[in-house]
């Protein structure tokens, strides 16, 4: 089986509404047994209190912001290479979720940096990185509803979000290309090092991190399929003025 015939749009719908099924429940699942671990049954940090469980939604959230994006890089990519339109469907779908997962992104480290940092806002360069991404995501969504043109939108939406990939990457490695700044390295992949997450706190983030992926993509696929129905409703629209 060809992985190009997911670019069918009936194909696509039907594979979808065998998923949703699956990955709508488990998001619910994963998400609600890791908030609920992780807010009520780890202990608190012996210098951040509380405010470290702020990690089980901060960062889930940031990590499916930046892979949104570059999902959306590659959906933009096979349609340009390809022009295949489910695929600039799908980015298109993808690009409100991972604009609210950035917003949350950046709520919760705005709480989570205030205690630590004594400022609700720093110029660091993941957060500046972070902030660009954002606006990145705004002009995505605006793009695509400013121009008439489906095509033409997906052409000119896949072009930026090329741009847009470099303040992805940005955001995911700042702290290494910078050896400046008051946000931390990752945590997550120190397992086994010197200085690694505390279990207490690792096994319930990785819950909400599954439950996070899970949620994006029952999203993603739900959007999609919706974006290929008002494509058909608006063919069969201009086909019907025509005649």
């Amino acid at each position: 089986m060809s992985l190009w015939e997911y670019a069918n749009p009936k194909k696509f719908s039907e594979t979808a509404a065998r998923v949703l099924p699956v990955v709508a429940p488990l998001a619910g699942l994963c998400l609600a047994v890791g908030l609920i671990w992780g807010f009520f049954f780890t202990p608190e940090d012996y210098k951040q209190g509380a405010t470290v469980k702020i990690i089980f939604l901060h960062v889930p959230a940031a990590m499916m912001a930046i892979n949104a994006w570059i999902m959306m890089l590659v959906a933009s990519l096979v349609w340009i290479v390809r022009r295949h339109h489910v695929s600039a469907l799908a980015a298109r779908a993808a690009a409100p979720v991972g604009m609210v997962f950035t917003l949350i992104a950046l709520a919760t480290g705005a709480f989570w940096g205030q205690p630590m940092w004594g400022t609700w806002w720093e110029w660091d360069p993941r957060l500046t990185s972070f902030l660009i991404l954002l606006l990145f995501y705004l002009g995505y969504i605006a793009l695509w509803q400013a121009v008439e043109d489906p095509d033409t939108a997906a052409d000119l939406t896949g072009v930026l979000c090329v741009v847009g990939s470099v303040f992805a990457v940005l955001s995911r490695y700042a702290v290494k290309f910078w050896n400046q700044g008051l946000h931390q390295d990752s945590t997550i992949m120190k397992v086994g090092e010197k200085d690694p997450l505390d279990p207490a706190y690792y096994w319930p983030l990785i819950v909400c991190l599954i439950g996070i992926v899970a949620l994006f993509v029952a999203l993603v696929l739900l959007r999609t399929v919706t974006e290929i129905r008002l494509r058909r409703l608006a063919v069969i629209e201009a086909r019907e003025k025509q005649e």
